[in-house]
């Protein structure tokens, strides 16, 4: 069975700790039709200005990690919390909600993700799952925006340097993306993108420390804002990179991701990459829900206050029928 056949395999739907039976998108279904076309490459072209930004941004971050000590406790709490708000706008919002649609969120919930997701700045909540989906679909293709088959450079960081692939382009339009158009949050926040980028991701993470408890604007904005930042990019680009590489893959060996420790921890449960790309519908991304799973436990808690709910789970039946099937072996469960 391909990874196509085994993805339109009914999920379930996790209501109140039962598992009920549907049918699942198919935007996120790898297409194995997909032939990269033959002769030469077209040529990589350099984004000059987004090497200069990121550059800048990483010696600013590192500057940050210098002056550590001069902040205050409450500032470092504060640069953790900002972490976590903005990798939750990623994990649970763009990629889980909005890419996966793999449960549904209320109105309160969509707009407390969106504006997390601006605190990310990792591209608009539309664009962002626009290309997961790509990547998804045609994964390890030229057709994939962040191909890991191109080195780790590229899948972390390099995809966002060069111009992307044309077949990035052509594939991208060609998804259906009447779901996210008809979410009047995800084109909302898409509209004012720019705005809600400088409040979320820079003048409110410098503000609060400096007004609420004197931390130095100077401090205020390395740390919390640009450090802070940074960690959050790259955490979400290990997912691309180090979880396409480095780990086991227990539920199908024919597929690059794995499942990365590491990167389980840094990116808050998104590091079981084998797993998901093998059951992408499944909302904890894992067979073992909350364990090493912080955006799990944050969506479970969110359906406990009703905020979310038809979390989308695949049945231990079939986990276990696919790890011995396609599977390295390494498979243990709990």
């Amino acid at each position: 069975m391909t990874e196509a056949e085994d993805h339109s395999t009914s999920p379930g739907r996790h209501t109140n700790g039962e598992v009920v039976t549907e049918s699942s998108p198919a935007e996120d279904v790898f297409d194995d039709t997909y032939k990269e076309k033959e002769g030469p490459k077209p040529p990589r072209q350099i984004v000059w200005k987004n090497v200069v930004l990121m550059s800048l941004l990483h010696i600013g971050a590192l500057y940050g990690l210098i002056i550590i000590p001069s902040a205050s406790m409450l500032t470092l709490a504060w640069s953790v919390l900002c972490f976590l708000l903005s990798a939750l706008g990623v994990t649970a919002g763009a990629h889980r909600l909005w890419s996966h649609r793999s449960y549904k969120a209320s109105l309160p919930l969509r707009i407390f993700l969106a504006t997390a997701n601006s605190m990310a700045f990792q591209n608009d909540i539309y664009e962002w799952a626009r290309d997961h989906r790509v990547h998804h679909k045609y994964s390890e293709t030229d057709a994939d925006p962040h191909n890991a088959v191109r080195g780790f450079f590229f899948s972390h960081i390099g995809w966002l340097l060069v111009r992307k692939h044309p077949d990035v382009i052509e594939k991208g339009r060609k998804l259906e993306l009447t779901d996210l158009k008809a979410d009047k949050v995800v084109m909302f926040q898409r509209k004012y993108y720019k705005p809600s980028v400088l409040l979320m991701c820079f003048i409110i993470p410098m503000f609060v420390p400096w007004y609420f408890w004197g931390e130095t604007l100077w401090v205020a904005y390395f740390v919390p804002a640009l450090l802070r930042y940074t960690l959050v990019l790259n955490a979400t680009w290990l997912v691309n990179s180090a979880a396409h590489m480095w780990g086991n893959r227990p539920y199908d060996q024919n597929i690059n991701p794995r499942e990365n420790k590491f990167v389980t921890f840094s990116a808050i449960g998104e590091g079981f990459h084998n797993y998901h790309h093998t059951f992408p519908y499944d909302y904890a991304t894992s067979e073992f829900g909350c364990k090493l799973n912080l955006t799990t436990c944050f969506i479970d808690f969110m359906c406990y206050l009703g905020l979310a709910k038809d979390c989308k789970r695949v049945s231990q039946e079939l986990v276990m029928a696919r790890a011995q099937r396609t599977g390295d072996g390494s498979h243990r469960s709990g």
